[in-house]
């Protein structure tokens, strides 16, 4: 499989700006990552897996809901703003790594798809969906966060990105958020609700 994504492009826009979609400052940034973090099933997970992680400001979030937790970006410039912001969190780890053409060995029971989805052909999506099933635990949560007005990078579209996610084999849908700017899913191998994860159901 090959990637659809131009490493360069990225790397220049990380060259010229360490906050280039205004992650830190923005409301709507702040109030997307709240309900990503919102919509996880469960209050903790043993190994958590963020592709696709930019400078670090989600990553810095998920942290606090993690034992272990490794972000991975492509652009070197995102990797290095990225350790840098999480460089007090001894238990999080951040590595150069274009996914899916490469991938981490380990399994993982939280796995957070985070506006780059679109940024991948049918081939590369295709090849996306095929590692998450080996490496998504048993029950293990899947979330997906898209934006899903059209831009000029895009080679794919918030729904055709969470349709293709949707078919890991075994997942079933735990929430779904859908606004005008954005589509955010929740999957989890495995039948129970958030209520009977906690024994209320």
């Amino acid at each position: 499989m090959t990637s659809s994504v131009d490493r360069s492009h990225f790397d220049a826009i990380f060259a010229k700006n360490d906050d280039p979609w205004d992650y830190r400052q923005s409301w709507y940034e702040a109030r997307k990552r709240a309900l990503t973090l919102a919509v996880l099933p469960k209050q903790h997970y043993k190994r958590a897996f963020e592709p696709g992680c930019a400078n670090g400001e989600m990553t810095a979030e998920l942290a606090r809901r993690c034992d272990r937790l490794l972000a991975c970006d492509f652009s070197a410039g995102a990797v290095q703003i990225a350790r840098n912001r999480v460089r007090a969190l001894s238990h999080v780890t951040v590595e150069e790594m274009c996914v899916p053409d490469a991938w981490p060995e380990d399994r993982f029971d939280l796995i957070v798809i985070s506006e780059f989805g679109y940024y991948l052909g049918d081939t590369s999506l295709a090849g996306l969906v095929k590692r998450l099933d080996h490496a998504l635990e048993r029950e293990g949560t899947l979330i997906a966060c898209h934006w899903s007005r059209p831009f000029n990078d895009a080679r794919s579209t918030a729904p055709a990105v969470h349709r293709a996610l949707a078919t890991v084999p075994g997942l079933v849908e735990a929430a779904a958020h859908v606004e005008p700017d954005f589509l955010l899913h929740a999957w989890v191998r495995g039948s129970k609700s958030v209520a009977q994860i906690q024994g209320l159901a």
